[in-house]
């Protein structure tokens, strides 16, 4: 079995403040979060009998700290369901990837967005996608756009709360420079310069407005999304790649514009 796992890019990104969540300190956020259906990663469970869980196709990265492994662990911790532990003795995981990492495009969560519901209707572990979401939230904050499956959506909170927003999907080109972004450094590089000064109400008005509408209304790009000015303290060189007409993803280092 295969299935598609899909990209998104950040309409508009603000920064609302910063909580305590699950023993942590997380940032909290509004945001419209659009899937992206023209770049996809691709996962698929194949037979094979194995000693242990299996992935393949994402080279760099110890099966511990993928978030495919992750999601499997989740997963058997919340069901206790055994049905899990024996379909990946006999098959292994493979991921075709196309989403660039580090581009702020939601590759990784995405695909252990993908893998839990693959798991949860092969399995027949008759989760609900609300159930799921709140399990996904745990390992990552995109998580639970992913599992909904919305084509566009507010988010805000931790990223746990996700709301469908209904328009026009918007045809889009992604740009991704030669620039991996590592998504802790910018979120830190955030707190110490900008989080002092963040508007907990910030990017409220946006919720409510269409995303061309958003993305043609004259806004800057580092004013839609507040990771960008914080990206660009880290990463200096990703300006030079700014275009006019061209919006900032997440935490980066991707780019997107609209195509007419």
């Amino acid at each position: 079995m295969k299935q598609k796992s899909y990209a998104k890019v950040n309409i508009f990104l603000k920064i609302t403040g910063q909580k305590e969540h699950n023993g942590s300190m997380y940032h909290t956020l509004n945001s419209r979060f659009m899937l992206v259906k023209s770049l996809y990663d691709v996962i698929e469970f194949v037979p094979q009998n194995c000693d242990s869980f299996t992935i393949e196709g994402v080279e760099g990265v110890e099966v511990k700290d993928n978030i495919i492994y992750k999601a499997y662990k989740a997963l058997n911790e919340h069901t206790g369901d055994l049905d899990i532990l024996e379909f990946f003795y006999n098959h292994k995981v493979v991921v075709k990837k196309n989403i660039p990492f580090g581009a702020g495009l939601g590759g990784g969560s995405s695909n252990g967005a993908t893998f839990m519901l693959m798991v949860n209707r092969l399995c027949k572990l008759n989760r609900s996608k609300e159930e799921l979401a709140k399990i996904g939230a745990t390992l990552g904050a995109d998580i639970p756009f992913f599992i909904y499956g919305y084509n566009s959506a507010n988010v805000s909170g931790f990223g746990e709360i996700v709301e469908p927003f209904k328009e026009e999907p918007l045809n889009l080109e992604l740009f991704t420079p030669p620039i991996h972004c590592n998504t802790a450094k910018v979120y830190k590089a955030f707190k110490e310069n900008y989080l002092k000064d963040v508007n907990p109400n910030s990017g409220a008005t946006l919720m409510l407005n269409k995303s061309y509408d958003i993305l043609n209304s004259g806004i800057e790009p580092t004013e839609l999304n507040d990771l960008y000015k914080a990206a660009l303290l880290i990463y200096p060189e990703l300006k030079k790649y700014q275009k006019d007409g061209w919006f900032f993803s997440g935490s980066g280092s991707s780019f997107f514009k609209v195509i007419k």
